[in-house]
C-alpha cells in the first residue's frame, strides 16, 4: 500500500434532519445556482437589462440543467438499460447526470428564453450566462469528489487518492492510489471562471458577441477531453473505444468554440452603454 497516498473517506451526506438529508453534491449545486444568480444579476444591472429577466432565466436554466443532464446520461451512456426500464429515468436521485446533456439542454433553453423573453440574439444571453456556469462546473466536480465518484486510473503521484467509500475503487484498485480527476477538472473550471470574469469586467469582451461563449466552450471541453485519458470508463462499452463517449461529445463543442472565437474577433465591436442599474420598464397599459 502506498504510504504517500491521500486516504479519502469523506461522508457524502452533510447532515440529516428527520426525513431531510442534505448531501454535499446537492449543496454544491445549490451554491452554484445562487452564486450564478447574483453574478448574472450584477451583469444585467451593469448593462441596464430588465430585472424581471433574472428569475425567468434561472427557471429555464435549472430545468434545462436537470432534464438535459439526466437525458444526456440516459441516451449517451446507458440507453440499453433505460430503454428497457423507462420508469428508472425519473429516479434522478440515484445518480446519472451527463454534463454534455446539460450543455445541450441549456443551449435549447437559452434559445427559447431569447425568443420569448429578451427578444435579443441568444449570444447576448450565452456570453453572460456561461461565466457562472464555469463556476458551477467546478463546484459540481467537488460534489463528485465528496461522492467518491468519477475518479481516474491508478497513479504513483504523491497526490493520488484512495477512495475508501467507492465500491469501484475496492473492485479495481484496492490498495492503490488513483488520480483525483474531480480536482483536476474543478481547478480547470475555476481558472476558466476567473478568466471569463476578467474578460467581461476588465476587457469588455461582451462587446464582441460570441467571444466569451467561444472561450467557455474551449476552456470547458478541451480540459475535459484531455483528462478523460486518465479517467475510468463510465460504462463498460467504453473499454473498446479509442476515444470514449465523453471525448467524442467534447470534440464538436471544442470546434464550435474555436469557430465562435474566430467569428467574434473578425466582426466589429458592438457598443454597449453601461448605466449600472436595471432598466425601468414601461408598464403595460390595460385595454378597456
Amino acid at each position: 500500500m502506498l504510504t504517500s497516498a491521500i486516504v479519502w473517506n469523506a461522508d457524502p451526506v452533510l447532515f440529516t434532519l428527520g426525513p431531510i438529508t442534505v448531501r454535499w453534491y446537492g449543496l454544491m449545486f445549490a451554491i452554484g445556482f445562487l452564486a450564478g444568480y447574483e453574478i448574472v444579476g450584477r451583469m444585467f444591472r451593469h448593462e441596464g437589462a430588465p430585472e424581471r429577466w433574472l428569475p425567468i432565466l434561472l427557471a429555464w436554466v435549472v430545468g434545462a440543467t436537470l432534464i438535459g443532464s439526466r437525458l444526456g446520461h440516459v441516451f449517451f451512456y446507458e440507453w440499453d438499460y433505460y430503454s428497457a426500464h423507462p420508469a428508472q429515468i425519473l429516479k434522478i436521485w440515484e445518480g446519472g447526470l451527463a454534463s454534455h446533456g446539460g450543455t445541450i439542454g441549456i443551449i435549447l433553453a437559452v434559445i427559447l428564453y431569447s425568443i420569448f423573453t429578451t427578444k435579443r440574439s441568444p449570444l447576448w444571453t450565452f456570453d453572460r450566462l456561461v461565466i457562472p456556469i464555469a463556476l458551477v462546473g467546478g463546484l459540481i466536480r467537488l460534489g463528485n469528489l465528496m461522492n467518491s465518484e468519477i475518479f481516474g486510473h491508478a497513479t504513483d503521484l504523491p497526490w493520488g487518492f484512495m477512495f475508501l467509500r467507492s465500491g469501484e475503487w475496492h473492485a479495481l484498485y484496492e490498495g492503490q492510489a488513483c488520480h483525483p480527476t474531480q480536482i483536476y477538472e474543478a481547478l480547470c473550471y475555476f481558472m476558466l471562471f476567473g478568466l471569463l470574469m476578467w474578460m467581461y469586467w476588465k476587457k469588455n469582451a461582451e462587446e464582441r458577441p460570441g467571444l466569451i461563449l467561444g472561450v467557455f466552450f474551449i476552456g470547458i471541453f478541451l480540459p475535459r477531453f484531455l483528462i478523460e485519458f486518465i479517467k475510468n470508463d463510465q460504462v463498460a462499452r467504453e473499454a473498446t473505444m479509442t476515444l470514449n463517449i465523453g471525448q467524442q461529445l467534447s470534440i464538436p463543442f471544442i470546434l464550435l468554440g474555436v469557430g465562435l472565437v474566430i467569428y467574434a474577433m473578425m466582426r466589429p465591436k458592438v457598443h454597449i452603454d453601461f448605466p449600472n442599474k436595471f432598466a425601468d420598464e414601461k408598464p403595460v397599459k390595460s385595454r378597456r
